[in-house]
């Protein structure tokens, strides 16, 4: 069956088939019929440095959404958001059914891992997807998806469609295609579904690795952090808040959202929603509240940090995030297999931004490592940096395109 639809692919109204029968194959979550409206999930597609979610799950809590993100583990290149979380002493991504809804009762988020009794149809097909070769099924991935969001009794769902060198889709294309896949599908369950197509070229943010992503996503619950992380932020969210209901326009929903972030209470919310999922109260007052030293304590440290020095003169071009995700992945920061070790110390900081010039010798990268970086990674490291001789003109913007049930919509920066 499988292979079948892998080569003969399947319409909408059967795609909608297919997942409805996956979303009942288990258990589904219910809601207060106060929430009714409300409960708002967000899923992307991976891709480096995307730590979004930690930041934009308080953030829509604050601005009165009741947010159970279910999300996933890194794989390959790609981190995982459940690795990012698991950074923070004694948190726990493990959460009943039960458990999430007290949680959102209490806070208005929890961000975990998927319960053995969700979709259960989901993880046989996808175990048997890996050994038919058809894990890049159109319709198999739409469903997949979509199930799990489906399961989640869901009143809206914005999605992240990346495209470039970093991601899934090379194309904007063909991430376009899954985004009308996902889209059409979702409205058909009765979910308001929106999805952006991004650009993953480069690192999203200036961290890549999952307790200096933490550090970061912290940065930005604080009204500050990198532009490219808080802007994507806010324009996911403010998607969402438009799709409930509880702005008349997207763009009034990314301005109440940073509203949350610079007011504080988005980071109210994130030291809530650890304190409910296990964190000891020190622990998340002192993360959330405390210095950077502070905060890289409380995370641990990796044994070495090292600074790599520019090769040459030059304008940067970009930063490359495949070449940098994939030393990052063999010092131990990703993982090949499900159920593969993770060190969650391992990771790199970016210490320059696309269009800033750079005098040869000048620290670029600072990667944090146990002693294991070689000489060839260094050299692949070095690859990932792009110099010029003149500054870089027209760069695109980071949301390339936006699709609503109705068409797509063009965005810029």
């Amino acid at each position: 069956m499988l292979m079948a639809i892998r080569l003969r692919g399947m319409d909408a109204g059967e795609t909608l088939a297919l997942t409805q029968a996956m979303a009942t194959s288990g258990r589904t979550l219910a809601w207060p019929p106060a929430w009714q409206g409300l409960v708002v999930d967000k899923h992307s597609t991976g891709g480096v440095g995307d730590k979004v979610s930690l930041a934009l799950a308080p953030a829509l809590a604050a601005c009165g959404c009741k947010v159970p993100m279910i999300s996933g583990r890194g794989l390959g290149h790609t981190g995982g958001t459940l690795d990012k979380l698991e950074a923070i002493p004694g948190f726990r991504v493990s959460q009943s059914p039960e458990e999430m809804r007290h949680i959102l009762e209490r806070v208005g988020c929890c961000i975990v891992g998927q319960s053995t009794e969700l979709v259960p149809a989901d993880r046989v097909l996808y175990g048997l997807r890996d050994v038919t070769a058809t894990v890049d099924s159109l319709p198999l991935i739409t469903a997949s998806i979509l199930s799990k969001k489906a399961a989640e009794r869901l009143s809206a769902l914005v999605l992240d469609v990346k495209f470039g060198g970093a991601a899934l889709y090379p194309t904007q294309e063909s991430a376009r295609e899954l985004a009308r896949s996902l889209v059409e599908v979702g409205t058909h369950l009765g979910i308001r579904t929106a999805a952006l197509l991004t650009r993953m070229e480069q690192p999203l943010g200036r961290a890549v690795g999952n307790a200096l992503e933490v550090l970061e996503a912290l940065e930005c619950l604080q009204g500050s952090g990198p532009p490219d992380l808080r802007h994507l932020v806010t324009v996911l969210g403010g998607v969402l808040l438009w799709q409930c209901g509880l702005e008349q326009e997207a763009e009034q929903g990314r301005e109440r959202l940073a509203r949350a972030l610079d007011d504080g209470s988005a980071l109210g919310k994130f030291e809530a929603m650890l304190g409910a999922q296990g964190v000891p109260p020190d622990t998340a007052r002192d993360l959330c509240a405390g210095t950077p030293a502070q905060r890289r304590q409380l995370l641990g440290e990796a044994k070495v940090c090292e600074e790599l020095p520019a090769p040459q003169e030059g304008w940067v071009q970009q930063v490359r995030a495949l070449p940098l995700a994939r030393v990052l992945h063999h010092l131990g920061a990703g993982r090949a297999r499900a159920g593969d070790p993770v060190n969650l110390r391992v990771g790199a900081e970016l210490l320059v931004g696309t269009g800033q010039h750079l005098r040869a010798g000048q620290p670029w990268l600072r990667v944090h490592h146990e002693g294991t970086l070689s000489a060839e990674g260094r050299r692949e490291l070095q690859d990932a940096l792009c110099l010029g001789p003149e500054p870089p003109r027209d760069l695109p913007p980071l949301v390339a395109e936006t699709i609503l049930p109705s068409g797509p919509l063009r965005d810029s920066q």
